[in-house]
């Protein structure tokens, strides 16, 4: 549904409509500048070197994600239990085709990130939706896992923290109990990390640290800002790595040469994308006061990625209507929350906030102008 919203925005934009983007999760910042400088570099010779490479990636490359974990989070990870996958996306369909067989039932928090559930239905898995609450900052826990299983056995289940489309965060008391459930029920864990880096309230906590027996997905695409590059990583358990390059190497062969080249580098522009994240904090706060000024005044918790998802039944019991009527009208184009809860999501929106801080601001004035007209 998003990428419906971002068609007609473009429509409108070709009309010469000036339209304000706080639908679709991809920063306004370019690529750090030594990811940039790489690439160039590579360009720049003969091009012989950019030809495939192994199935698991740049051997330089993996060992530059293993320290990253050594240094961001302390702990030691062996580089040979990291693939490099194209985006998280493609690191997704490798984790399922592994873990899972058709007809095997994943559990999956609601709201949650559409593609979870459409590329599980497209290997004829089942997923399983379990609706959380505010009480539980919106994450999955224990207790409905359990009885989910109860219902009938779990292969596996999908954890996200900082989540998409709620930007909430599990703490790390919460992310290891529930993962120690799963596993003492002998259910897999893979744990959705993109937007890690992108933390507000407090640090967000790799599943690694509670256990090494999950498999965990990041990407370059949204810390990074390399959306369009198309690389991404997995940190699988030892046993897992073989099936799954095997599953690569007829799948895709290998991610693209220059993009491993320059997500190497990226790791040398974190002063770039700390200073990217800082922008994301203001525009966080811009929202967190401007919207319950024009009377938007029920969103969860925001505690990281750069999502502010809320409830608008005050205004419509039609979120998809709601969003259409704000583009036309107002040219702010957000996401129907149908496209996360195909239940309750009639009542809620995403806003993203990863544009300029001179956006957020028009948005929230446009959004306030708009909503008192309707009154």
């Amino acid at each position: 549904m998003v990428m419906d919203v971002m068609s007609a925005a473009a429509r409108l934009e070709q009309a010469g409509r000036h339209v304000i983007h706080m639908e679709v999760g991809q920063p306004e910042a370019p690529a750090p500048a030594a990811a940039l400088a790489a690439a160039r570099e590579a360009l720049g010779g003969s091009g012989a070197a950019l030809g495939y490479t192994e199935s698991l990636g740049i051997p330089s490359l993996r060992r530059r994600i293993a320290r990253h974990y050594a240094e961001t989070h302390g702990e030691e990870i062996d580089p040979a239990t990291v693939l490099v996958t194209t985006g998280s996306s493609g690191g997704f369909v490798l984790a399922f085709l592994a873990l899972l067989e058709p007809g095997d039932r994943v559990a999956l928090s609601v709201p949650a990130y559409p593609p979870y559930r459409h590329i599980l239905t497209a290997l004829g898995c089942e997923p399983v939706l379990i609706r959380t609450g505010p009480e539980t900052r919106y994450a999955l826990t224990p207790e409905a896992l359990l009885a989910a299983h109860r219902d009938a056995p779990l292969k596996a289940v999908l954890i996200a923290s900082p989540a998409n489309p709620t930007g909430t965060m599990m703490t790390a008391e919460a992310l290891a109990r529930l993962i120690a459930t799963a596993e003492d029920a002998g259910i897999a864990v893979v744990s959705d990390e993109i937007y890690h880096g992108l933390d507000y309230a407090f640090p967000a906590t790799t599943a690694l640290a509670a256990s090494r027996s999950t498999v965990v997905i990041n990407s370059f695409s949204k810390y990074f800002c390399m959306t369009g590059w198309r690389v991404g990583w997995m940190v699988a358990p030892e046993q897992l790595v073989r099936p799954m390059e095997r599953l690569h190497q007829n799948l895709a062969i290998s991610v693209p040469t220059l993009s491993q080249v320059a997500a190497e580098a990226a790791f040398d522009g974190r002063a770039e994308m700390e200073a990217v994240k800082a922008g994301y904090a203001r525009n966080r706060d811009i929202l967190v006061k401007g919207l319950p000024a024009c009377g938007i005044d029920r969103f969860l918790p925001v505690d990281g990625a750069f999502y502010l998802y809320a409830d608008v039944s005050d205004f419509t019991p039609d979120s998809h209507a709601f969003a259409r009527a704000l583009l036309e009208e107002a040219g702010v184009a957000v996401t129907p929350g149908l496209d996360f809860d195909p239940v309750a999501g009639r009542h809620f929106v995403r806003f993203s906030y990863a544009r300029s801080e001179a956006d957020m601001v028009e948005a929230v004035a446009r959004i306030g102008r708009w909503l008192k007209g309707m009154g």
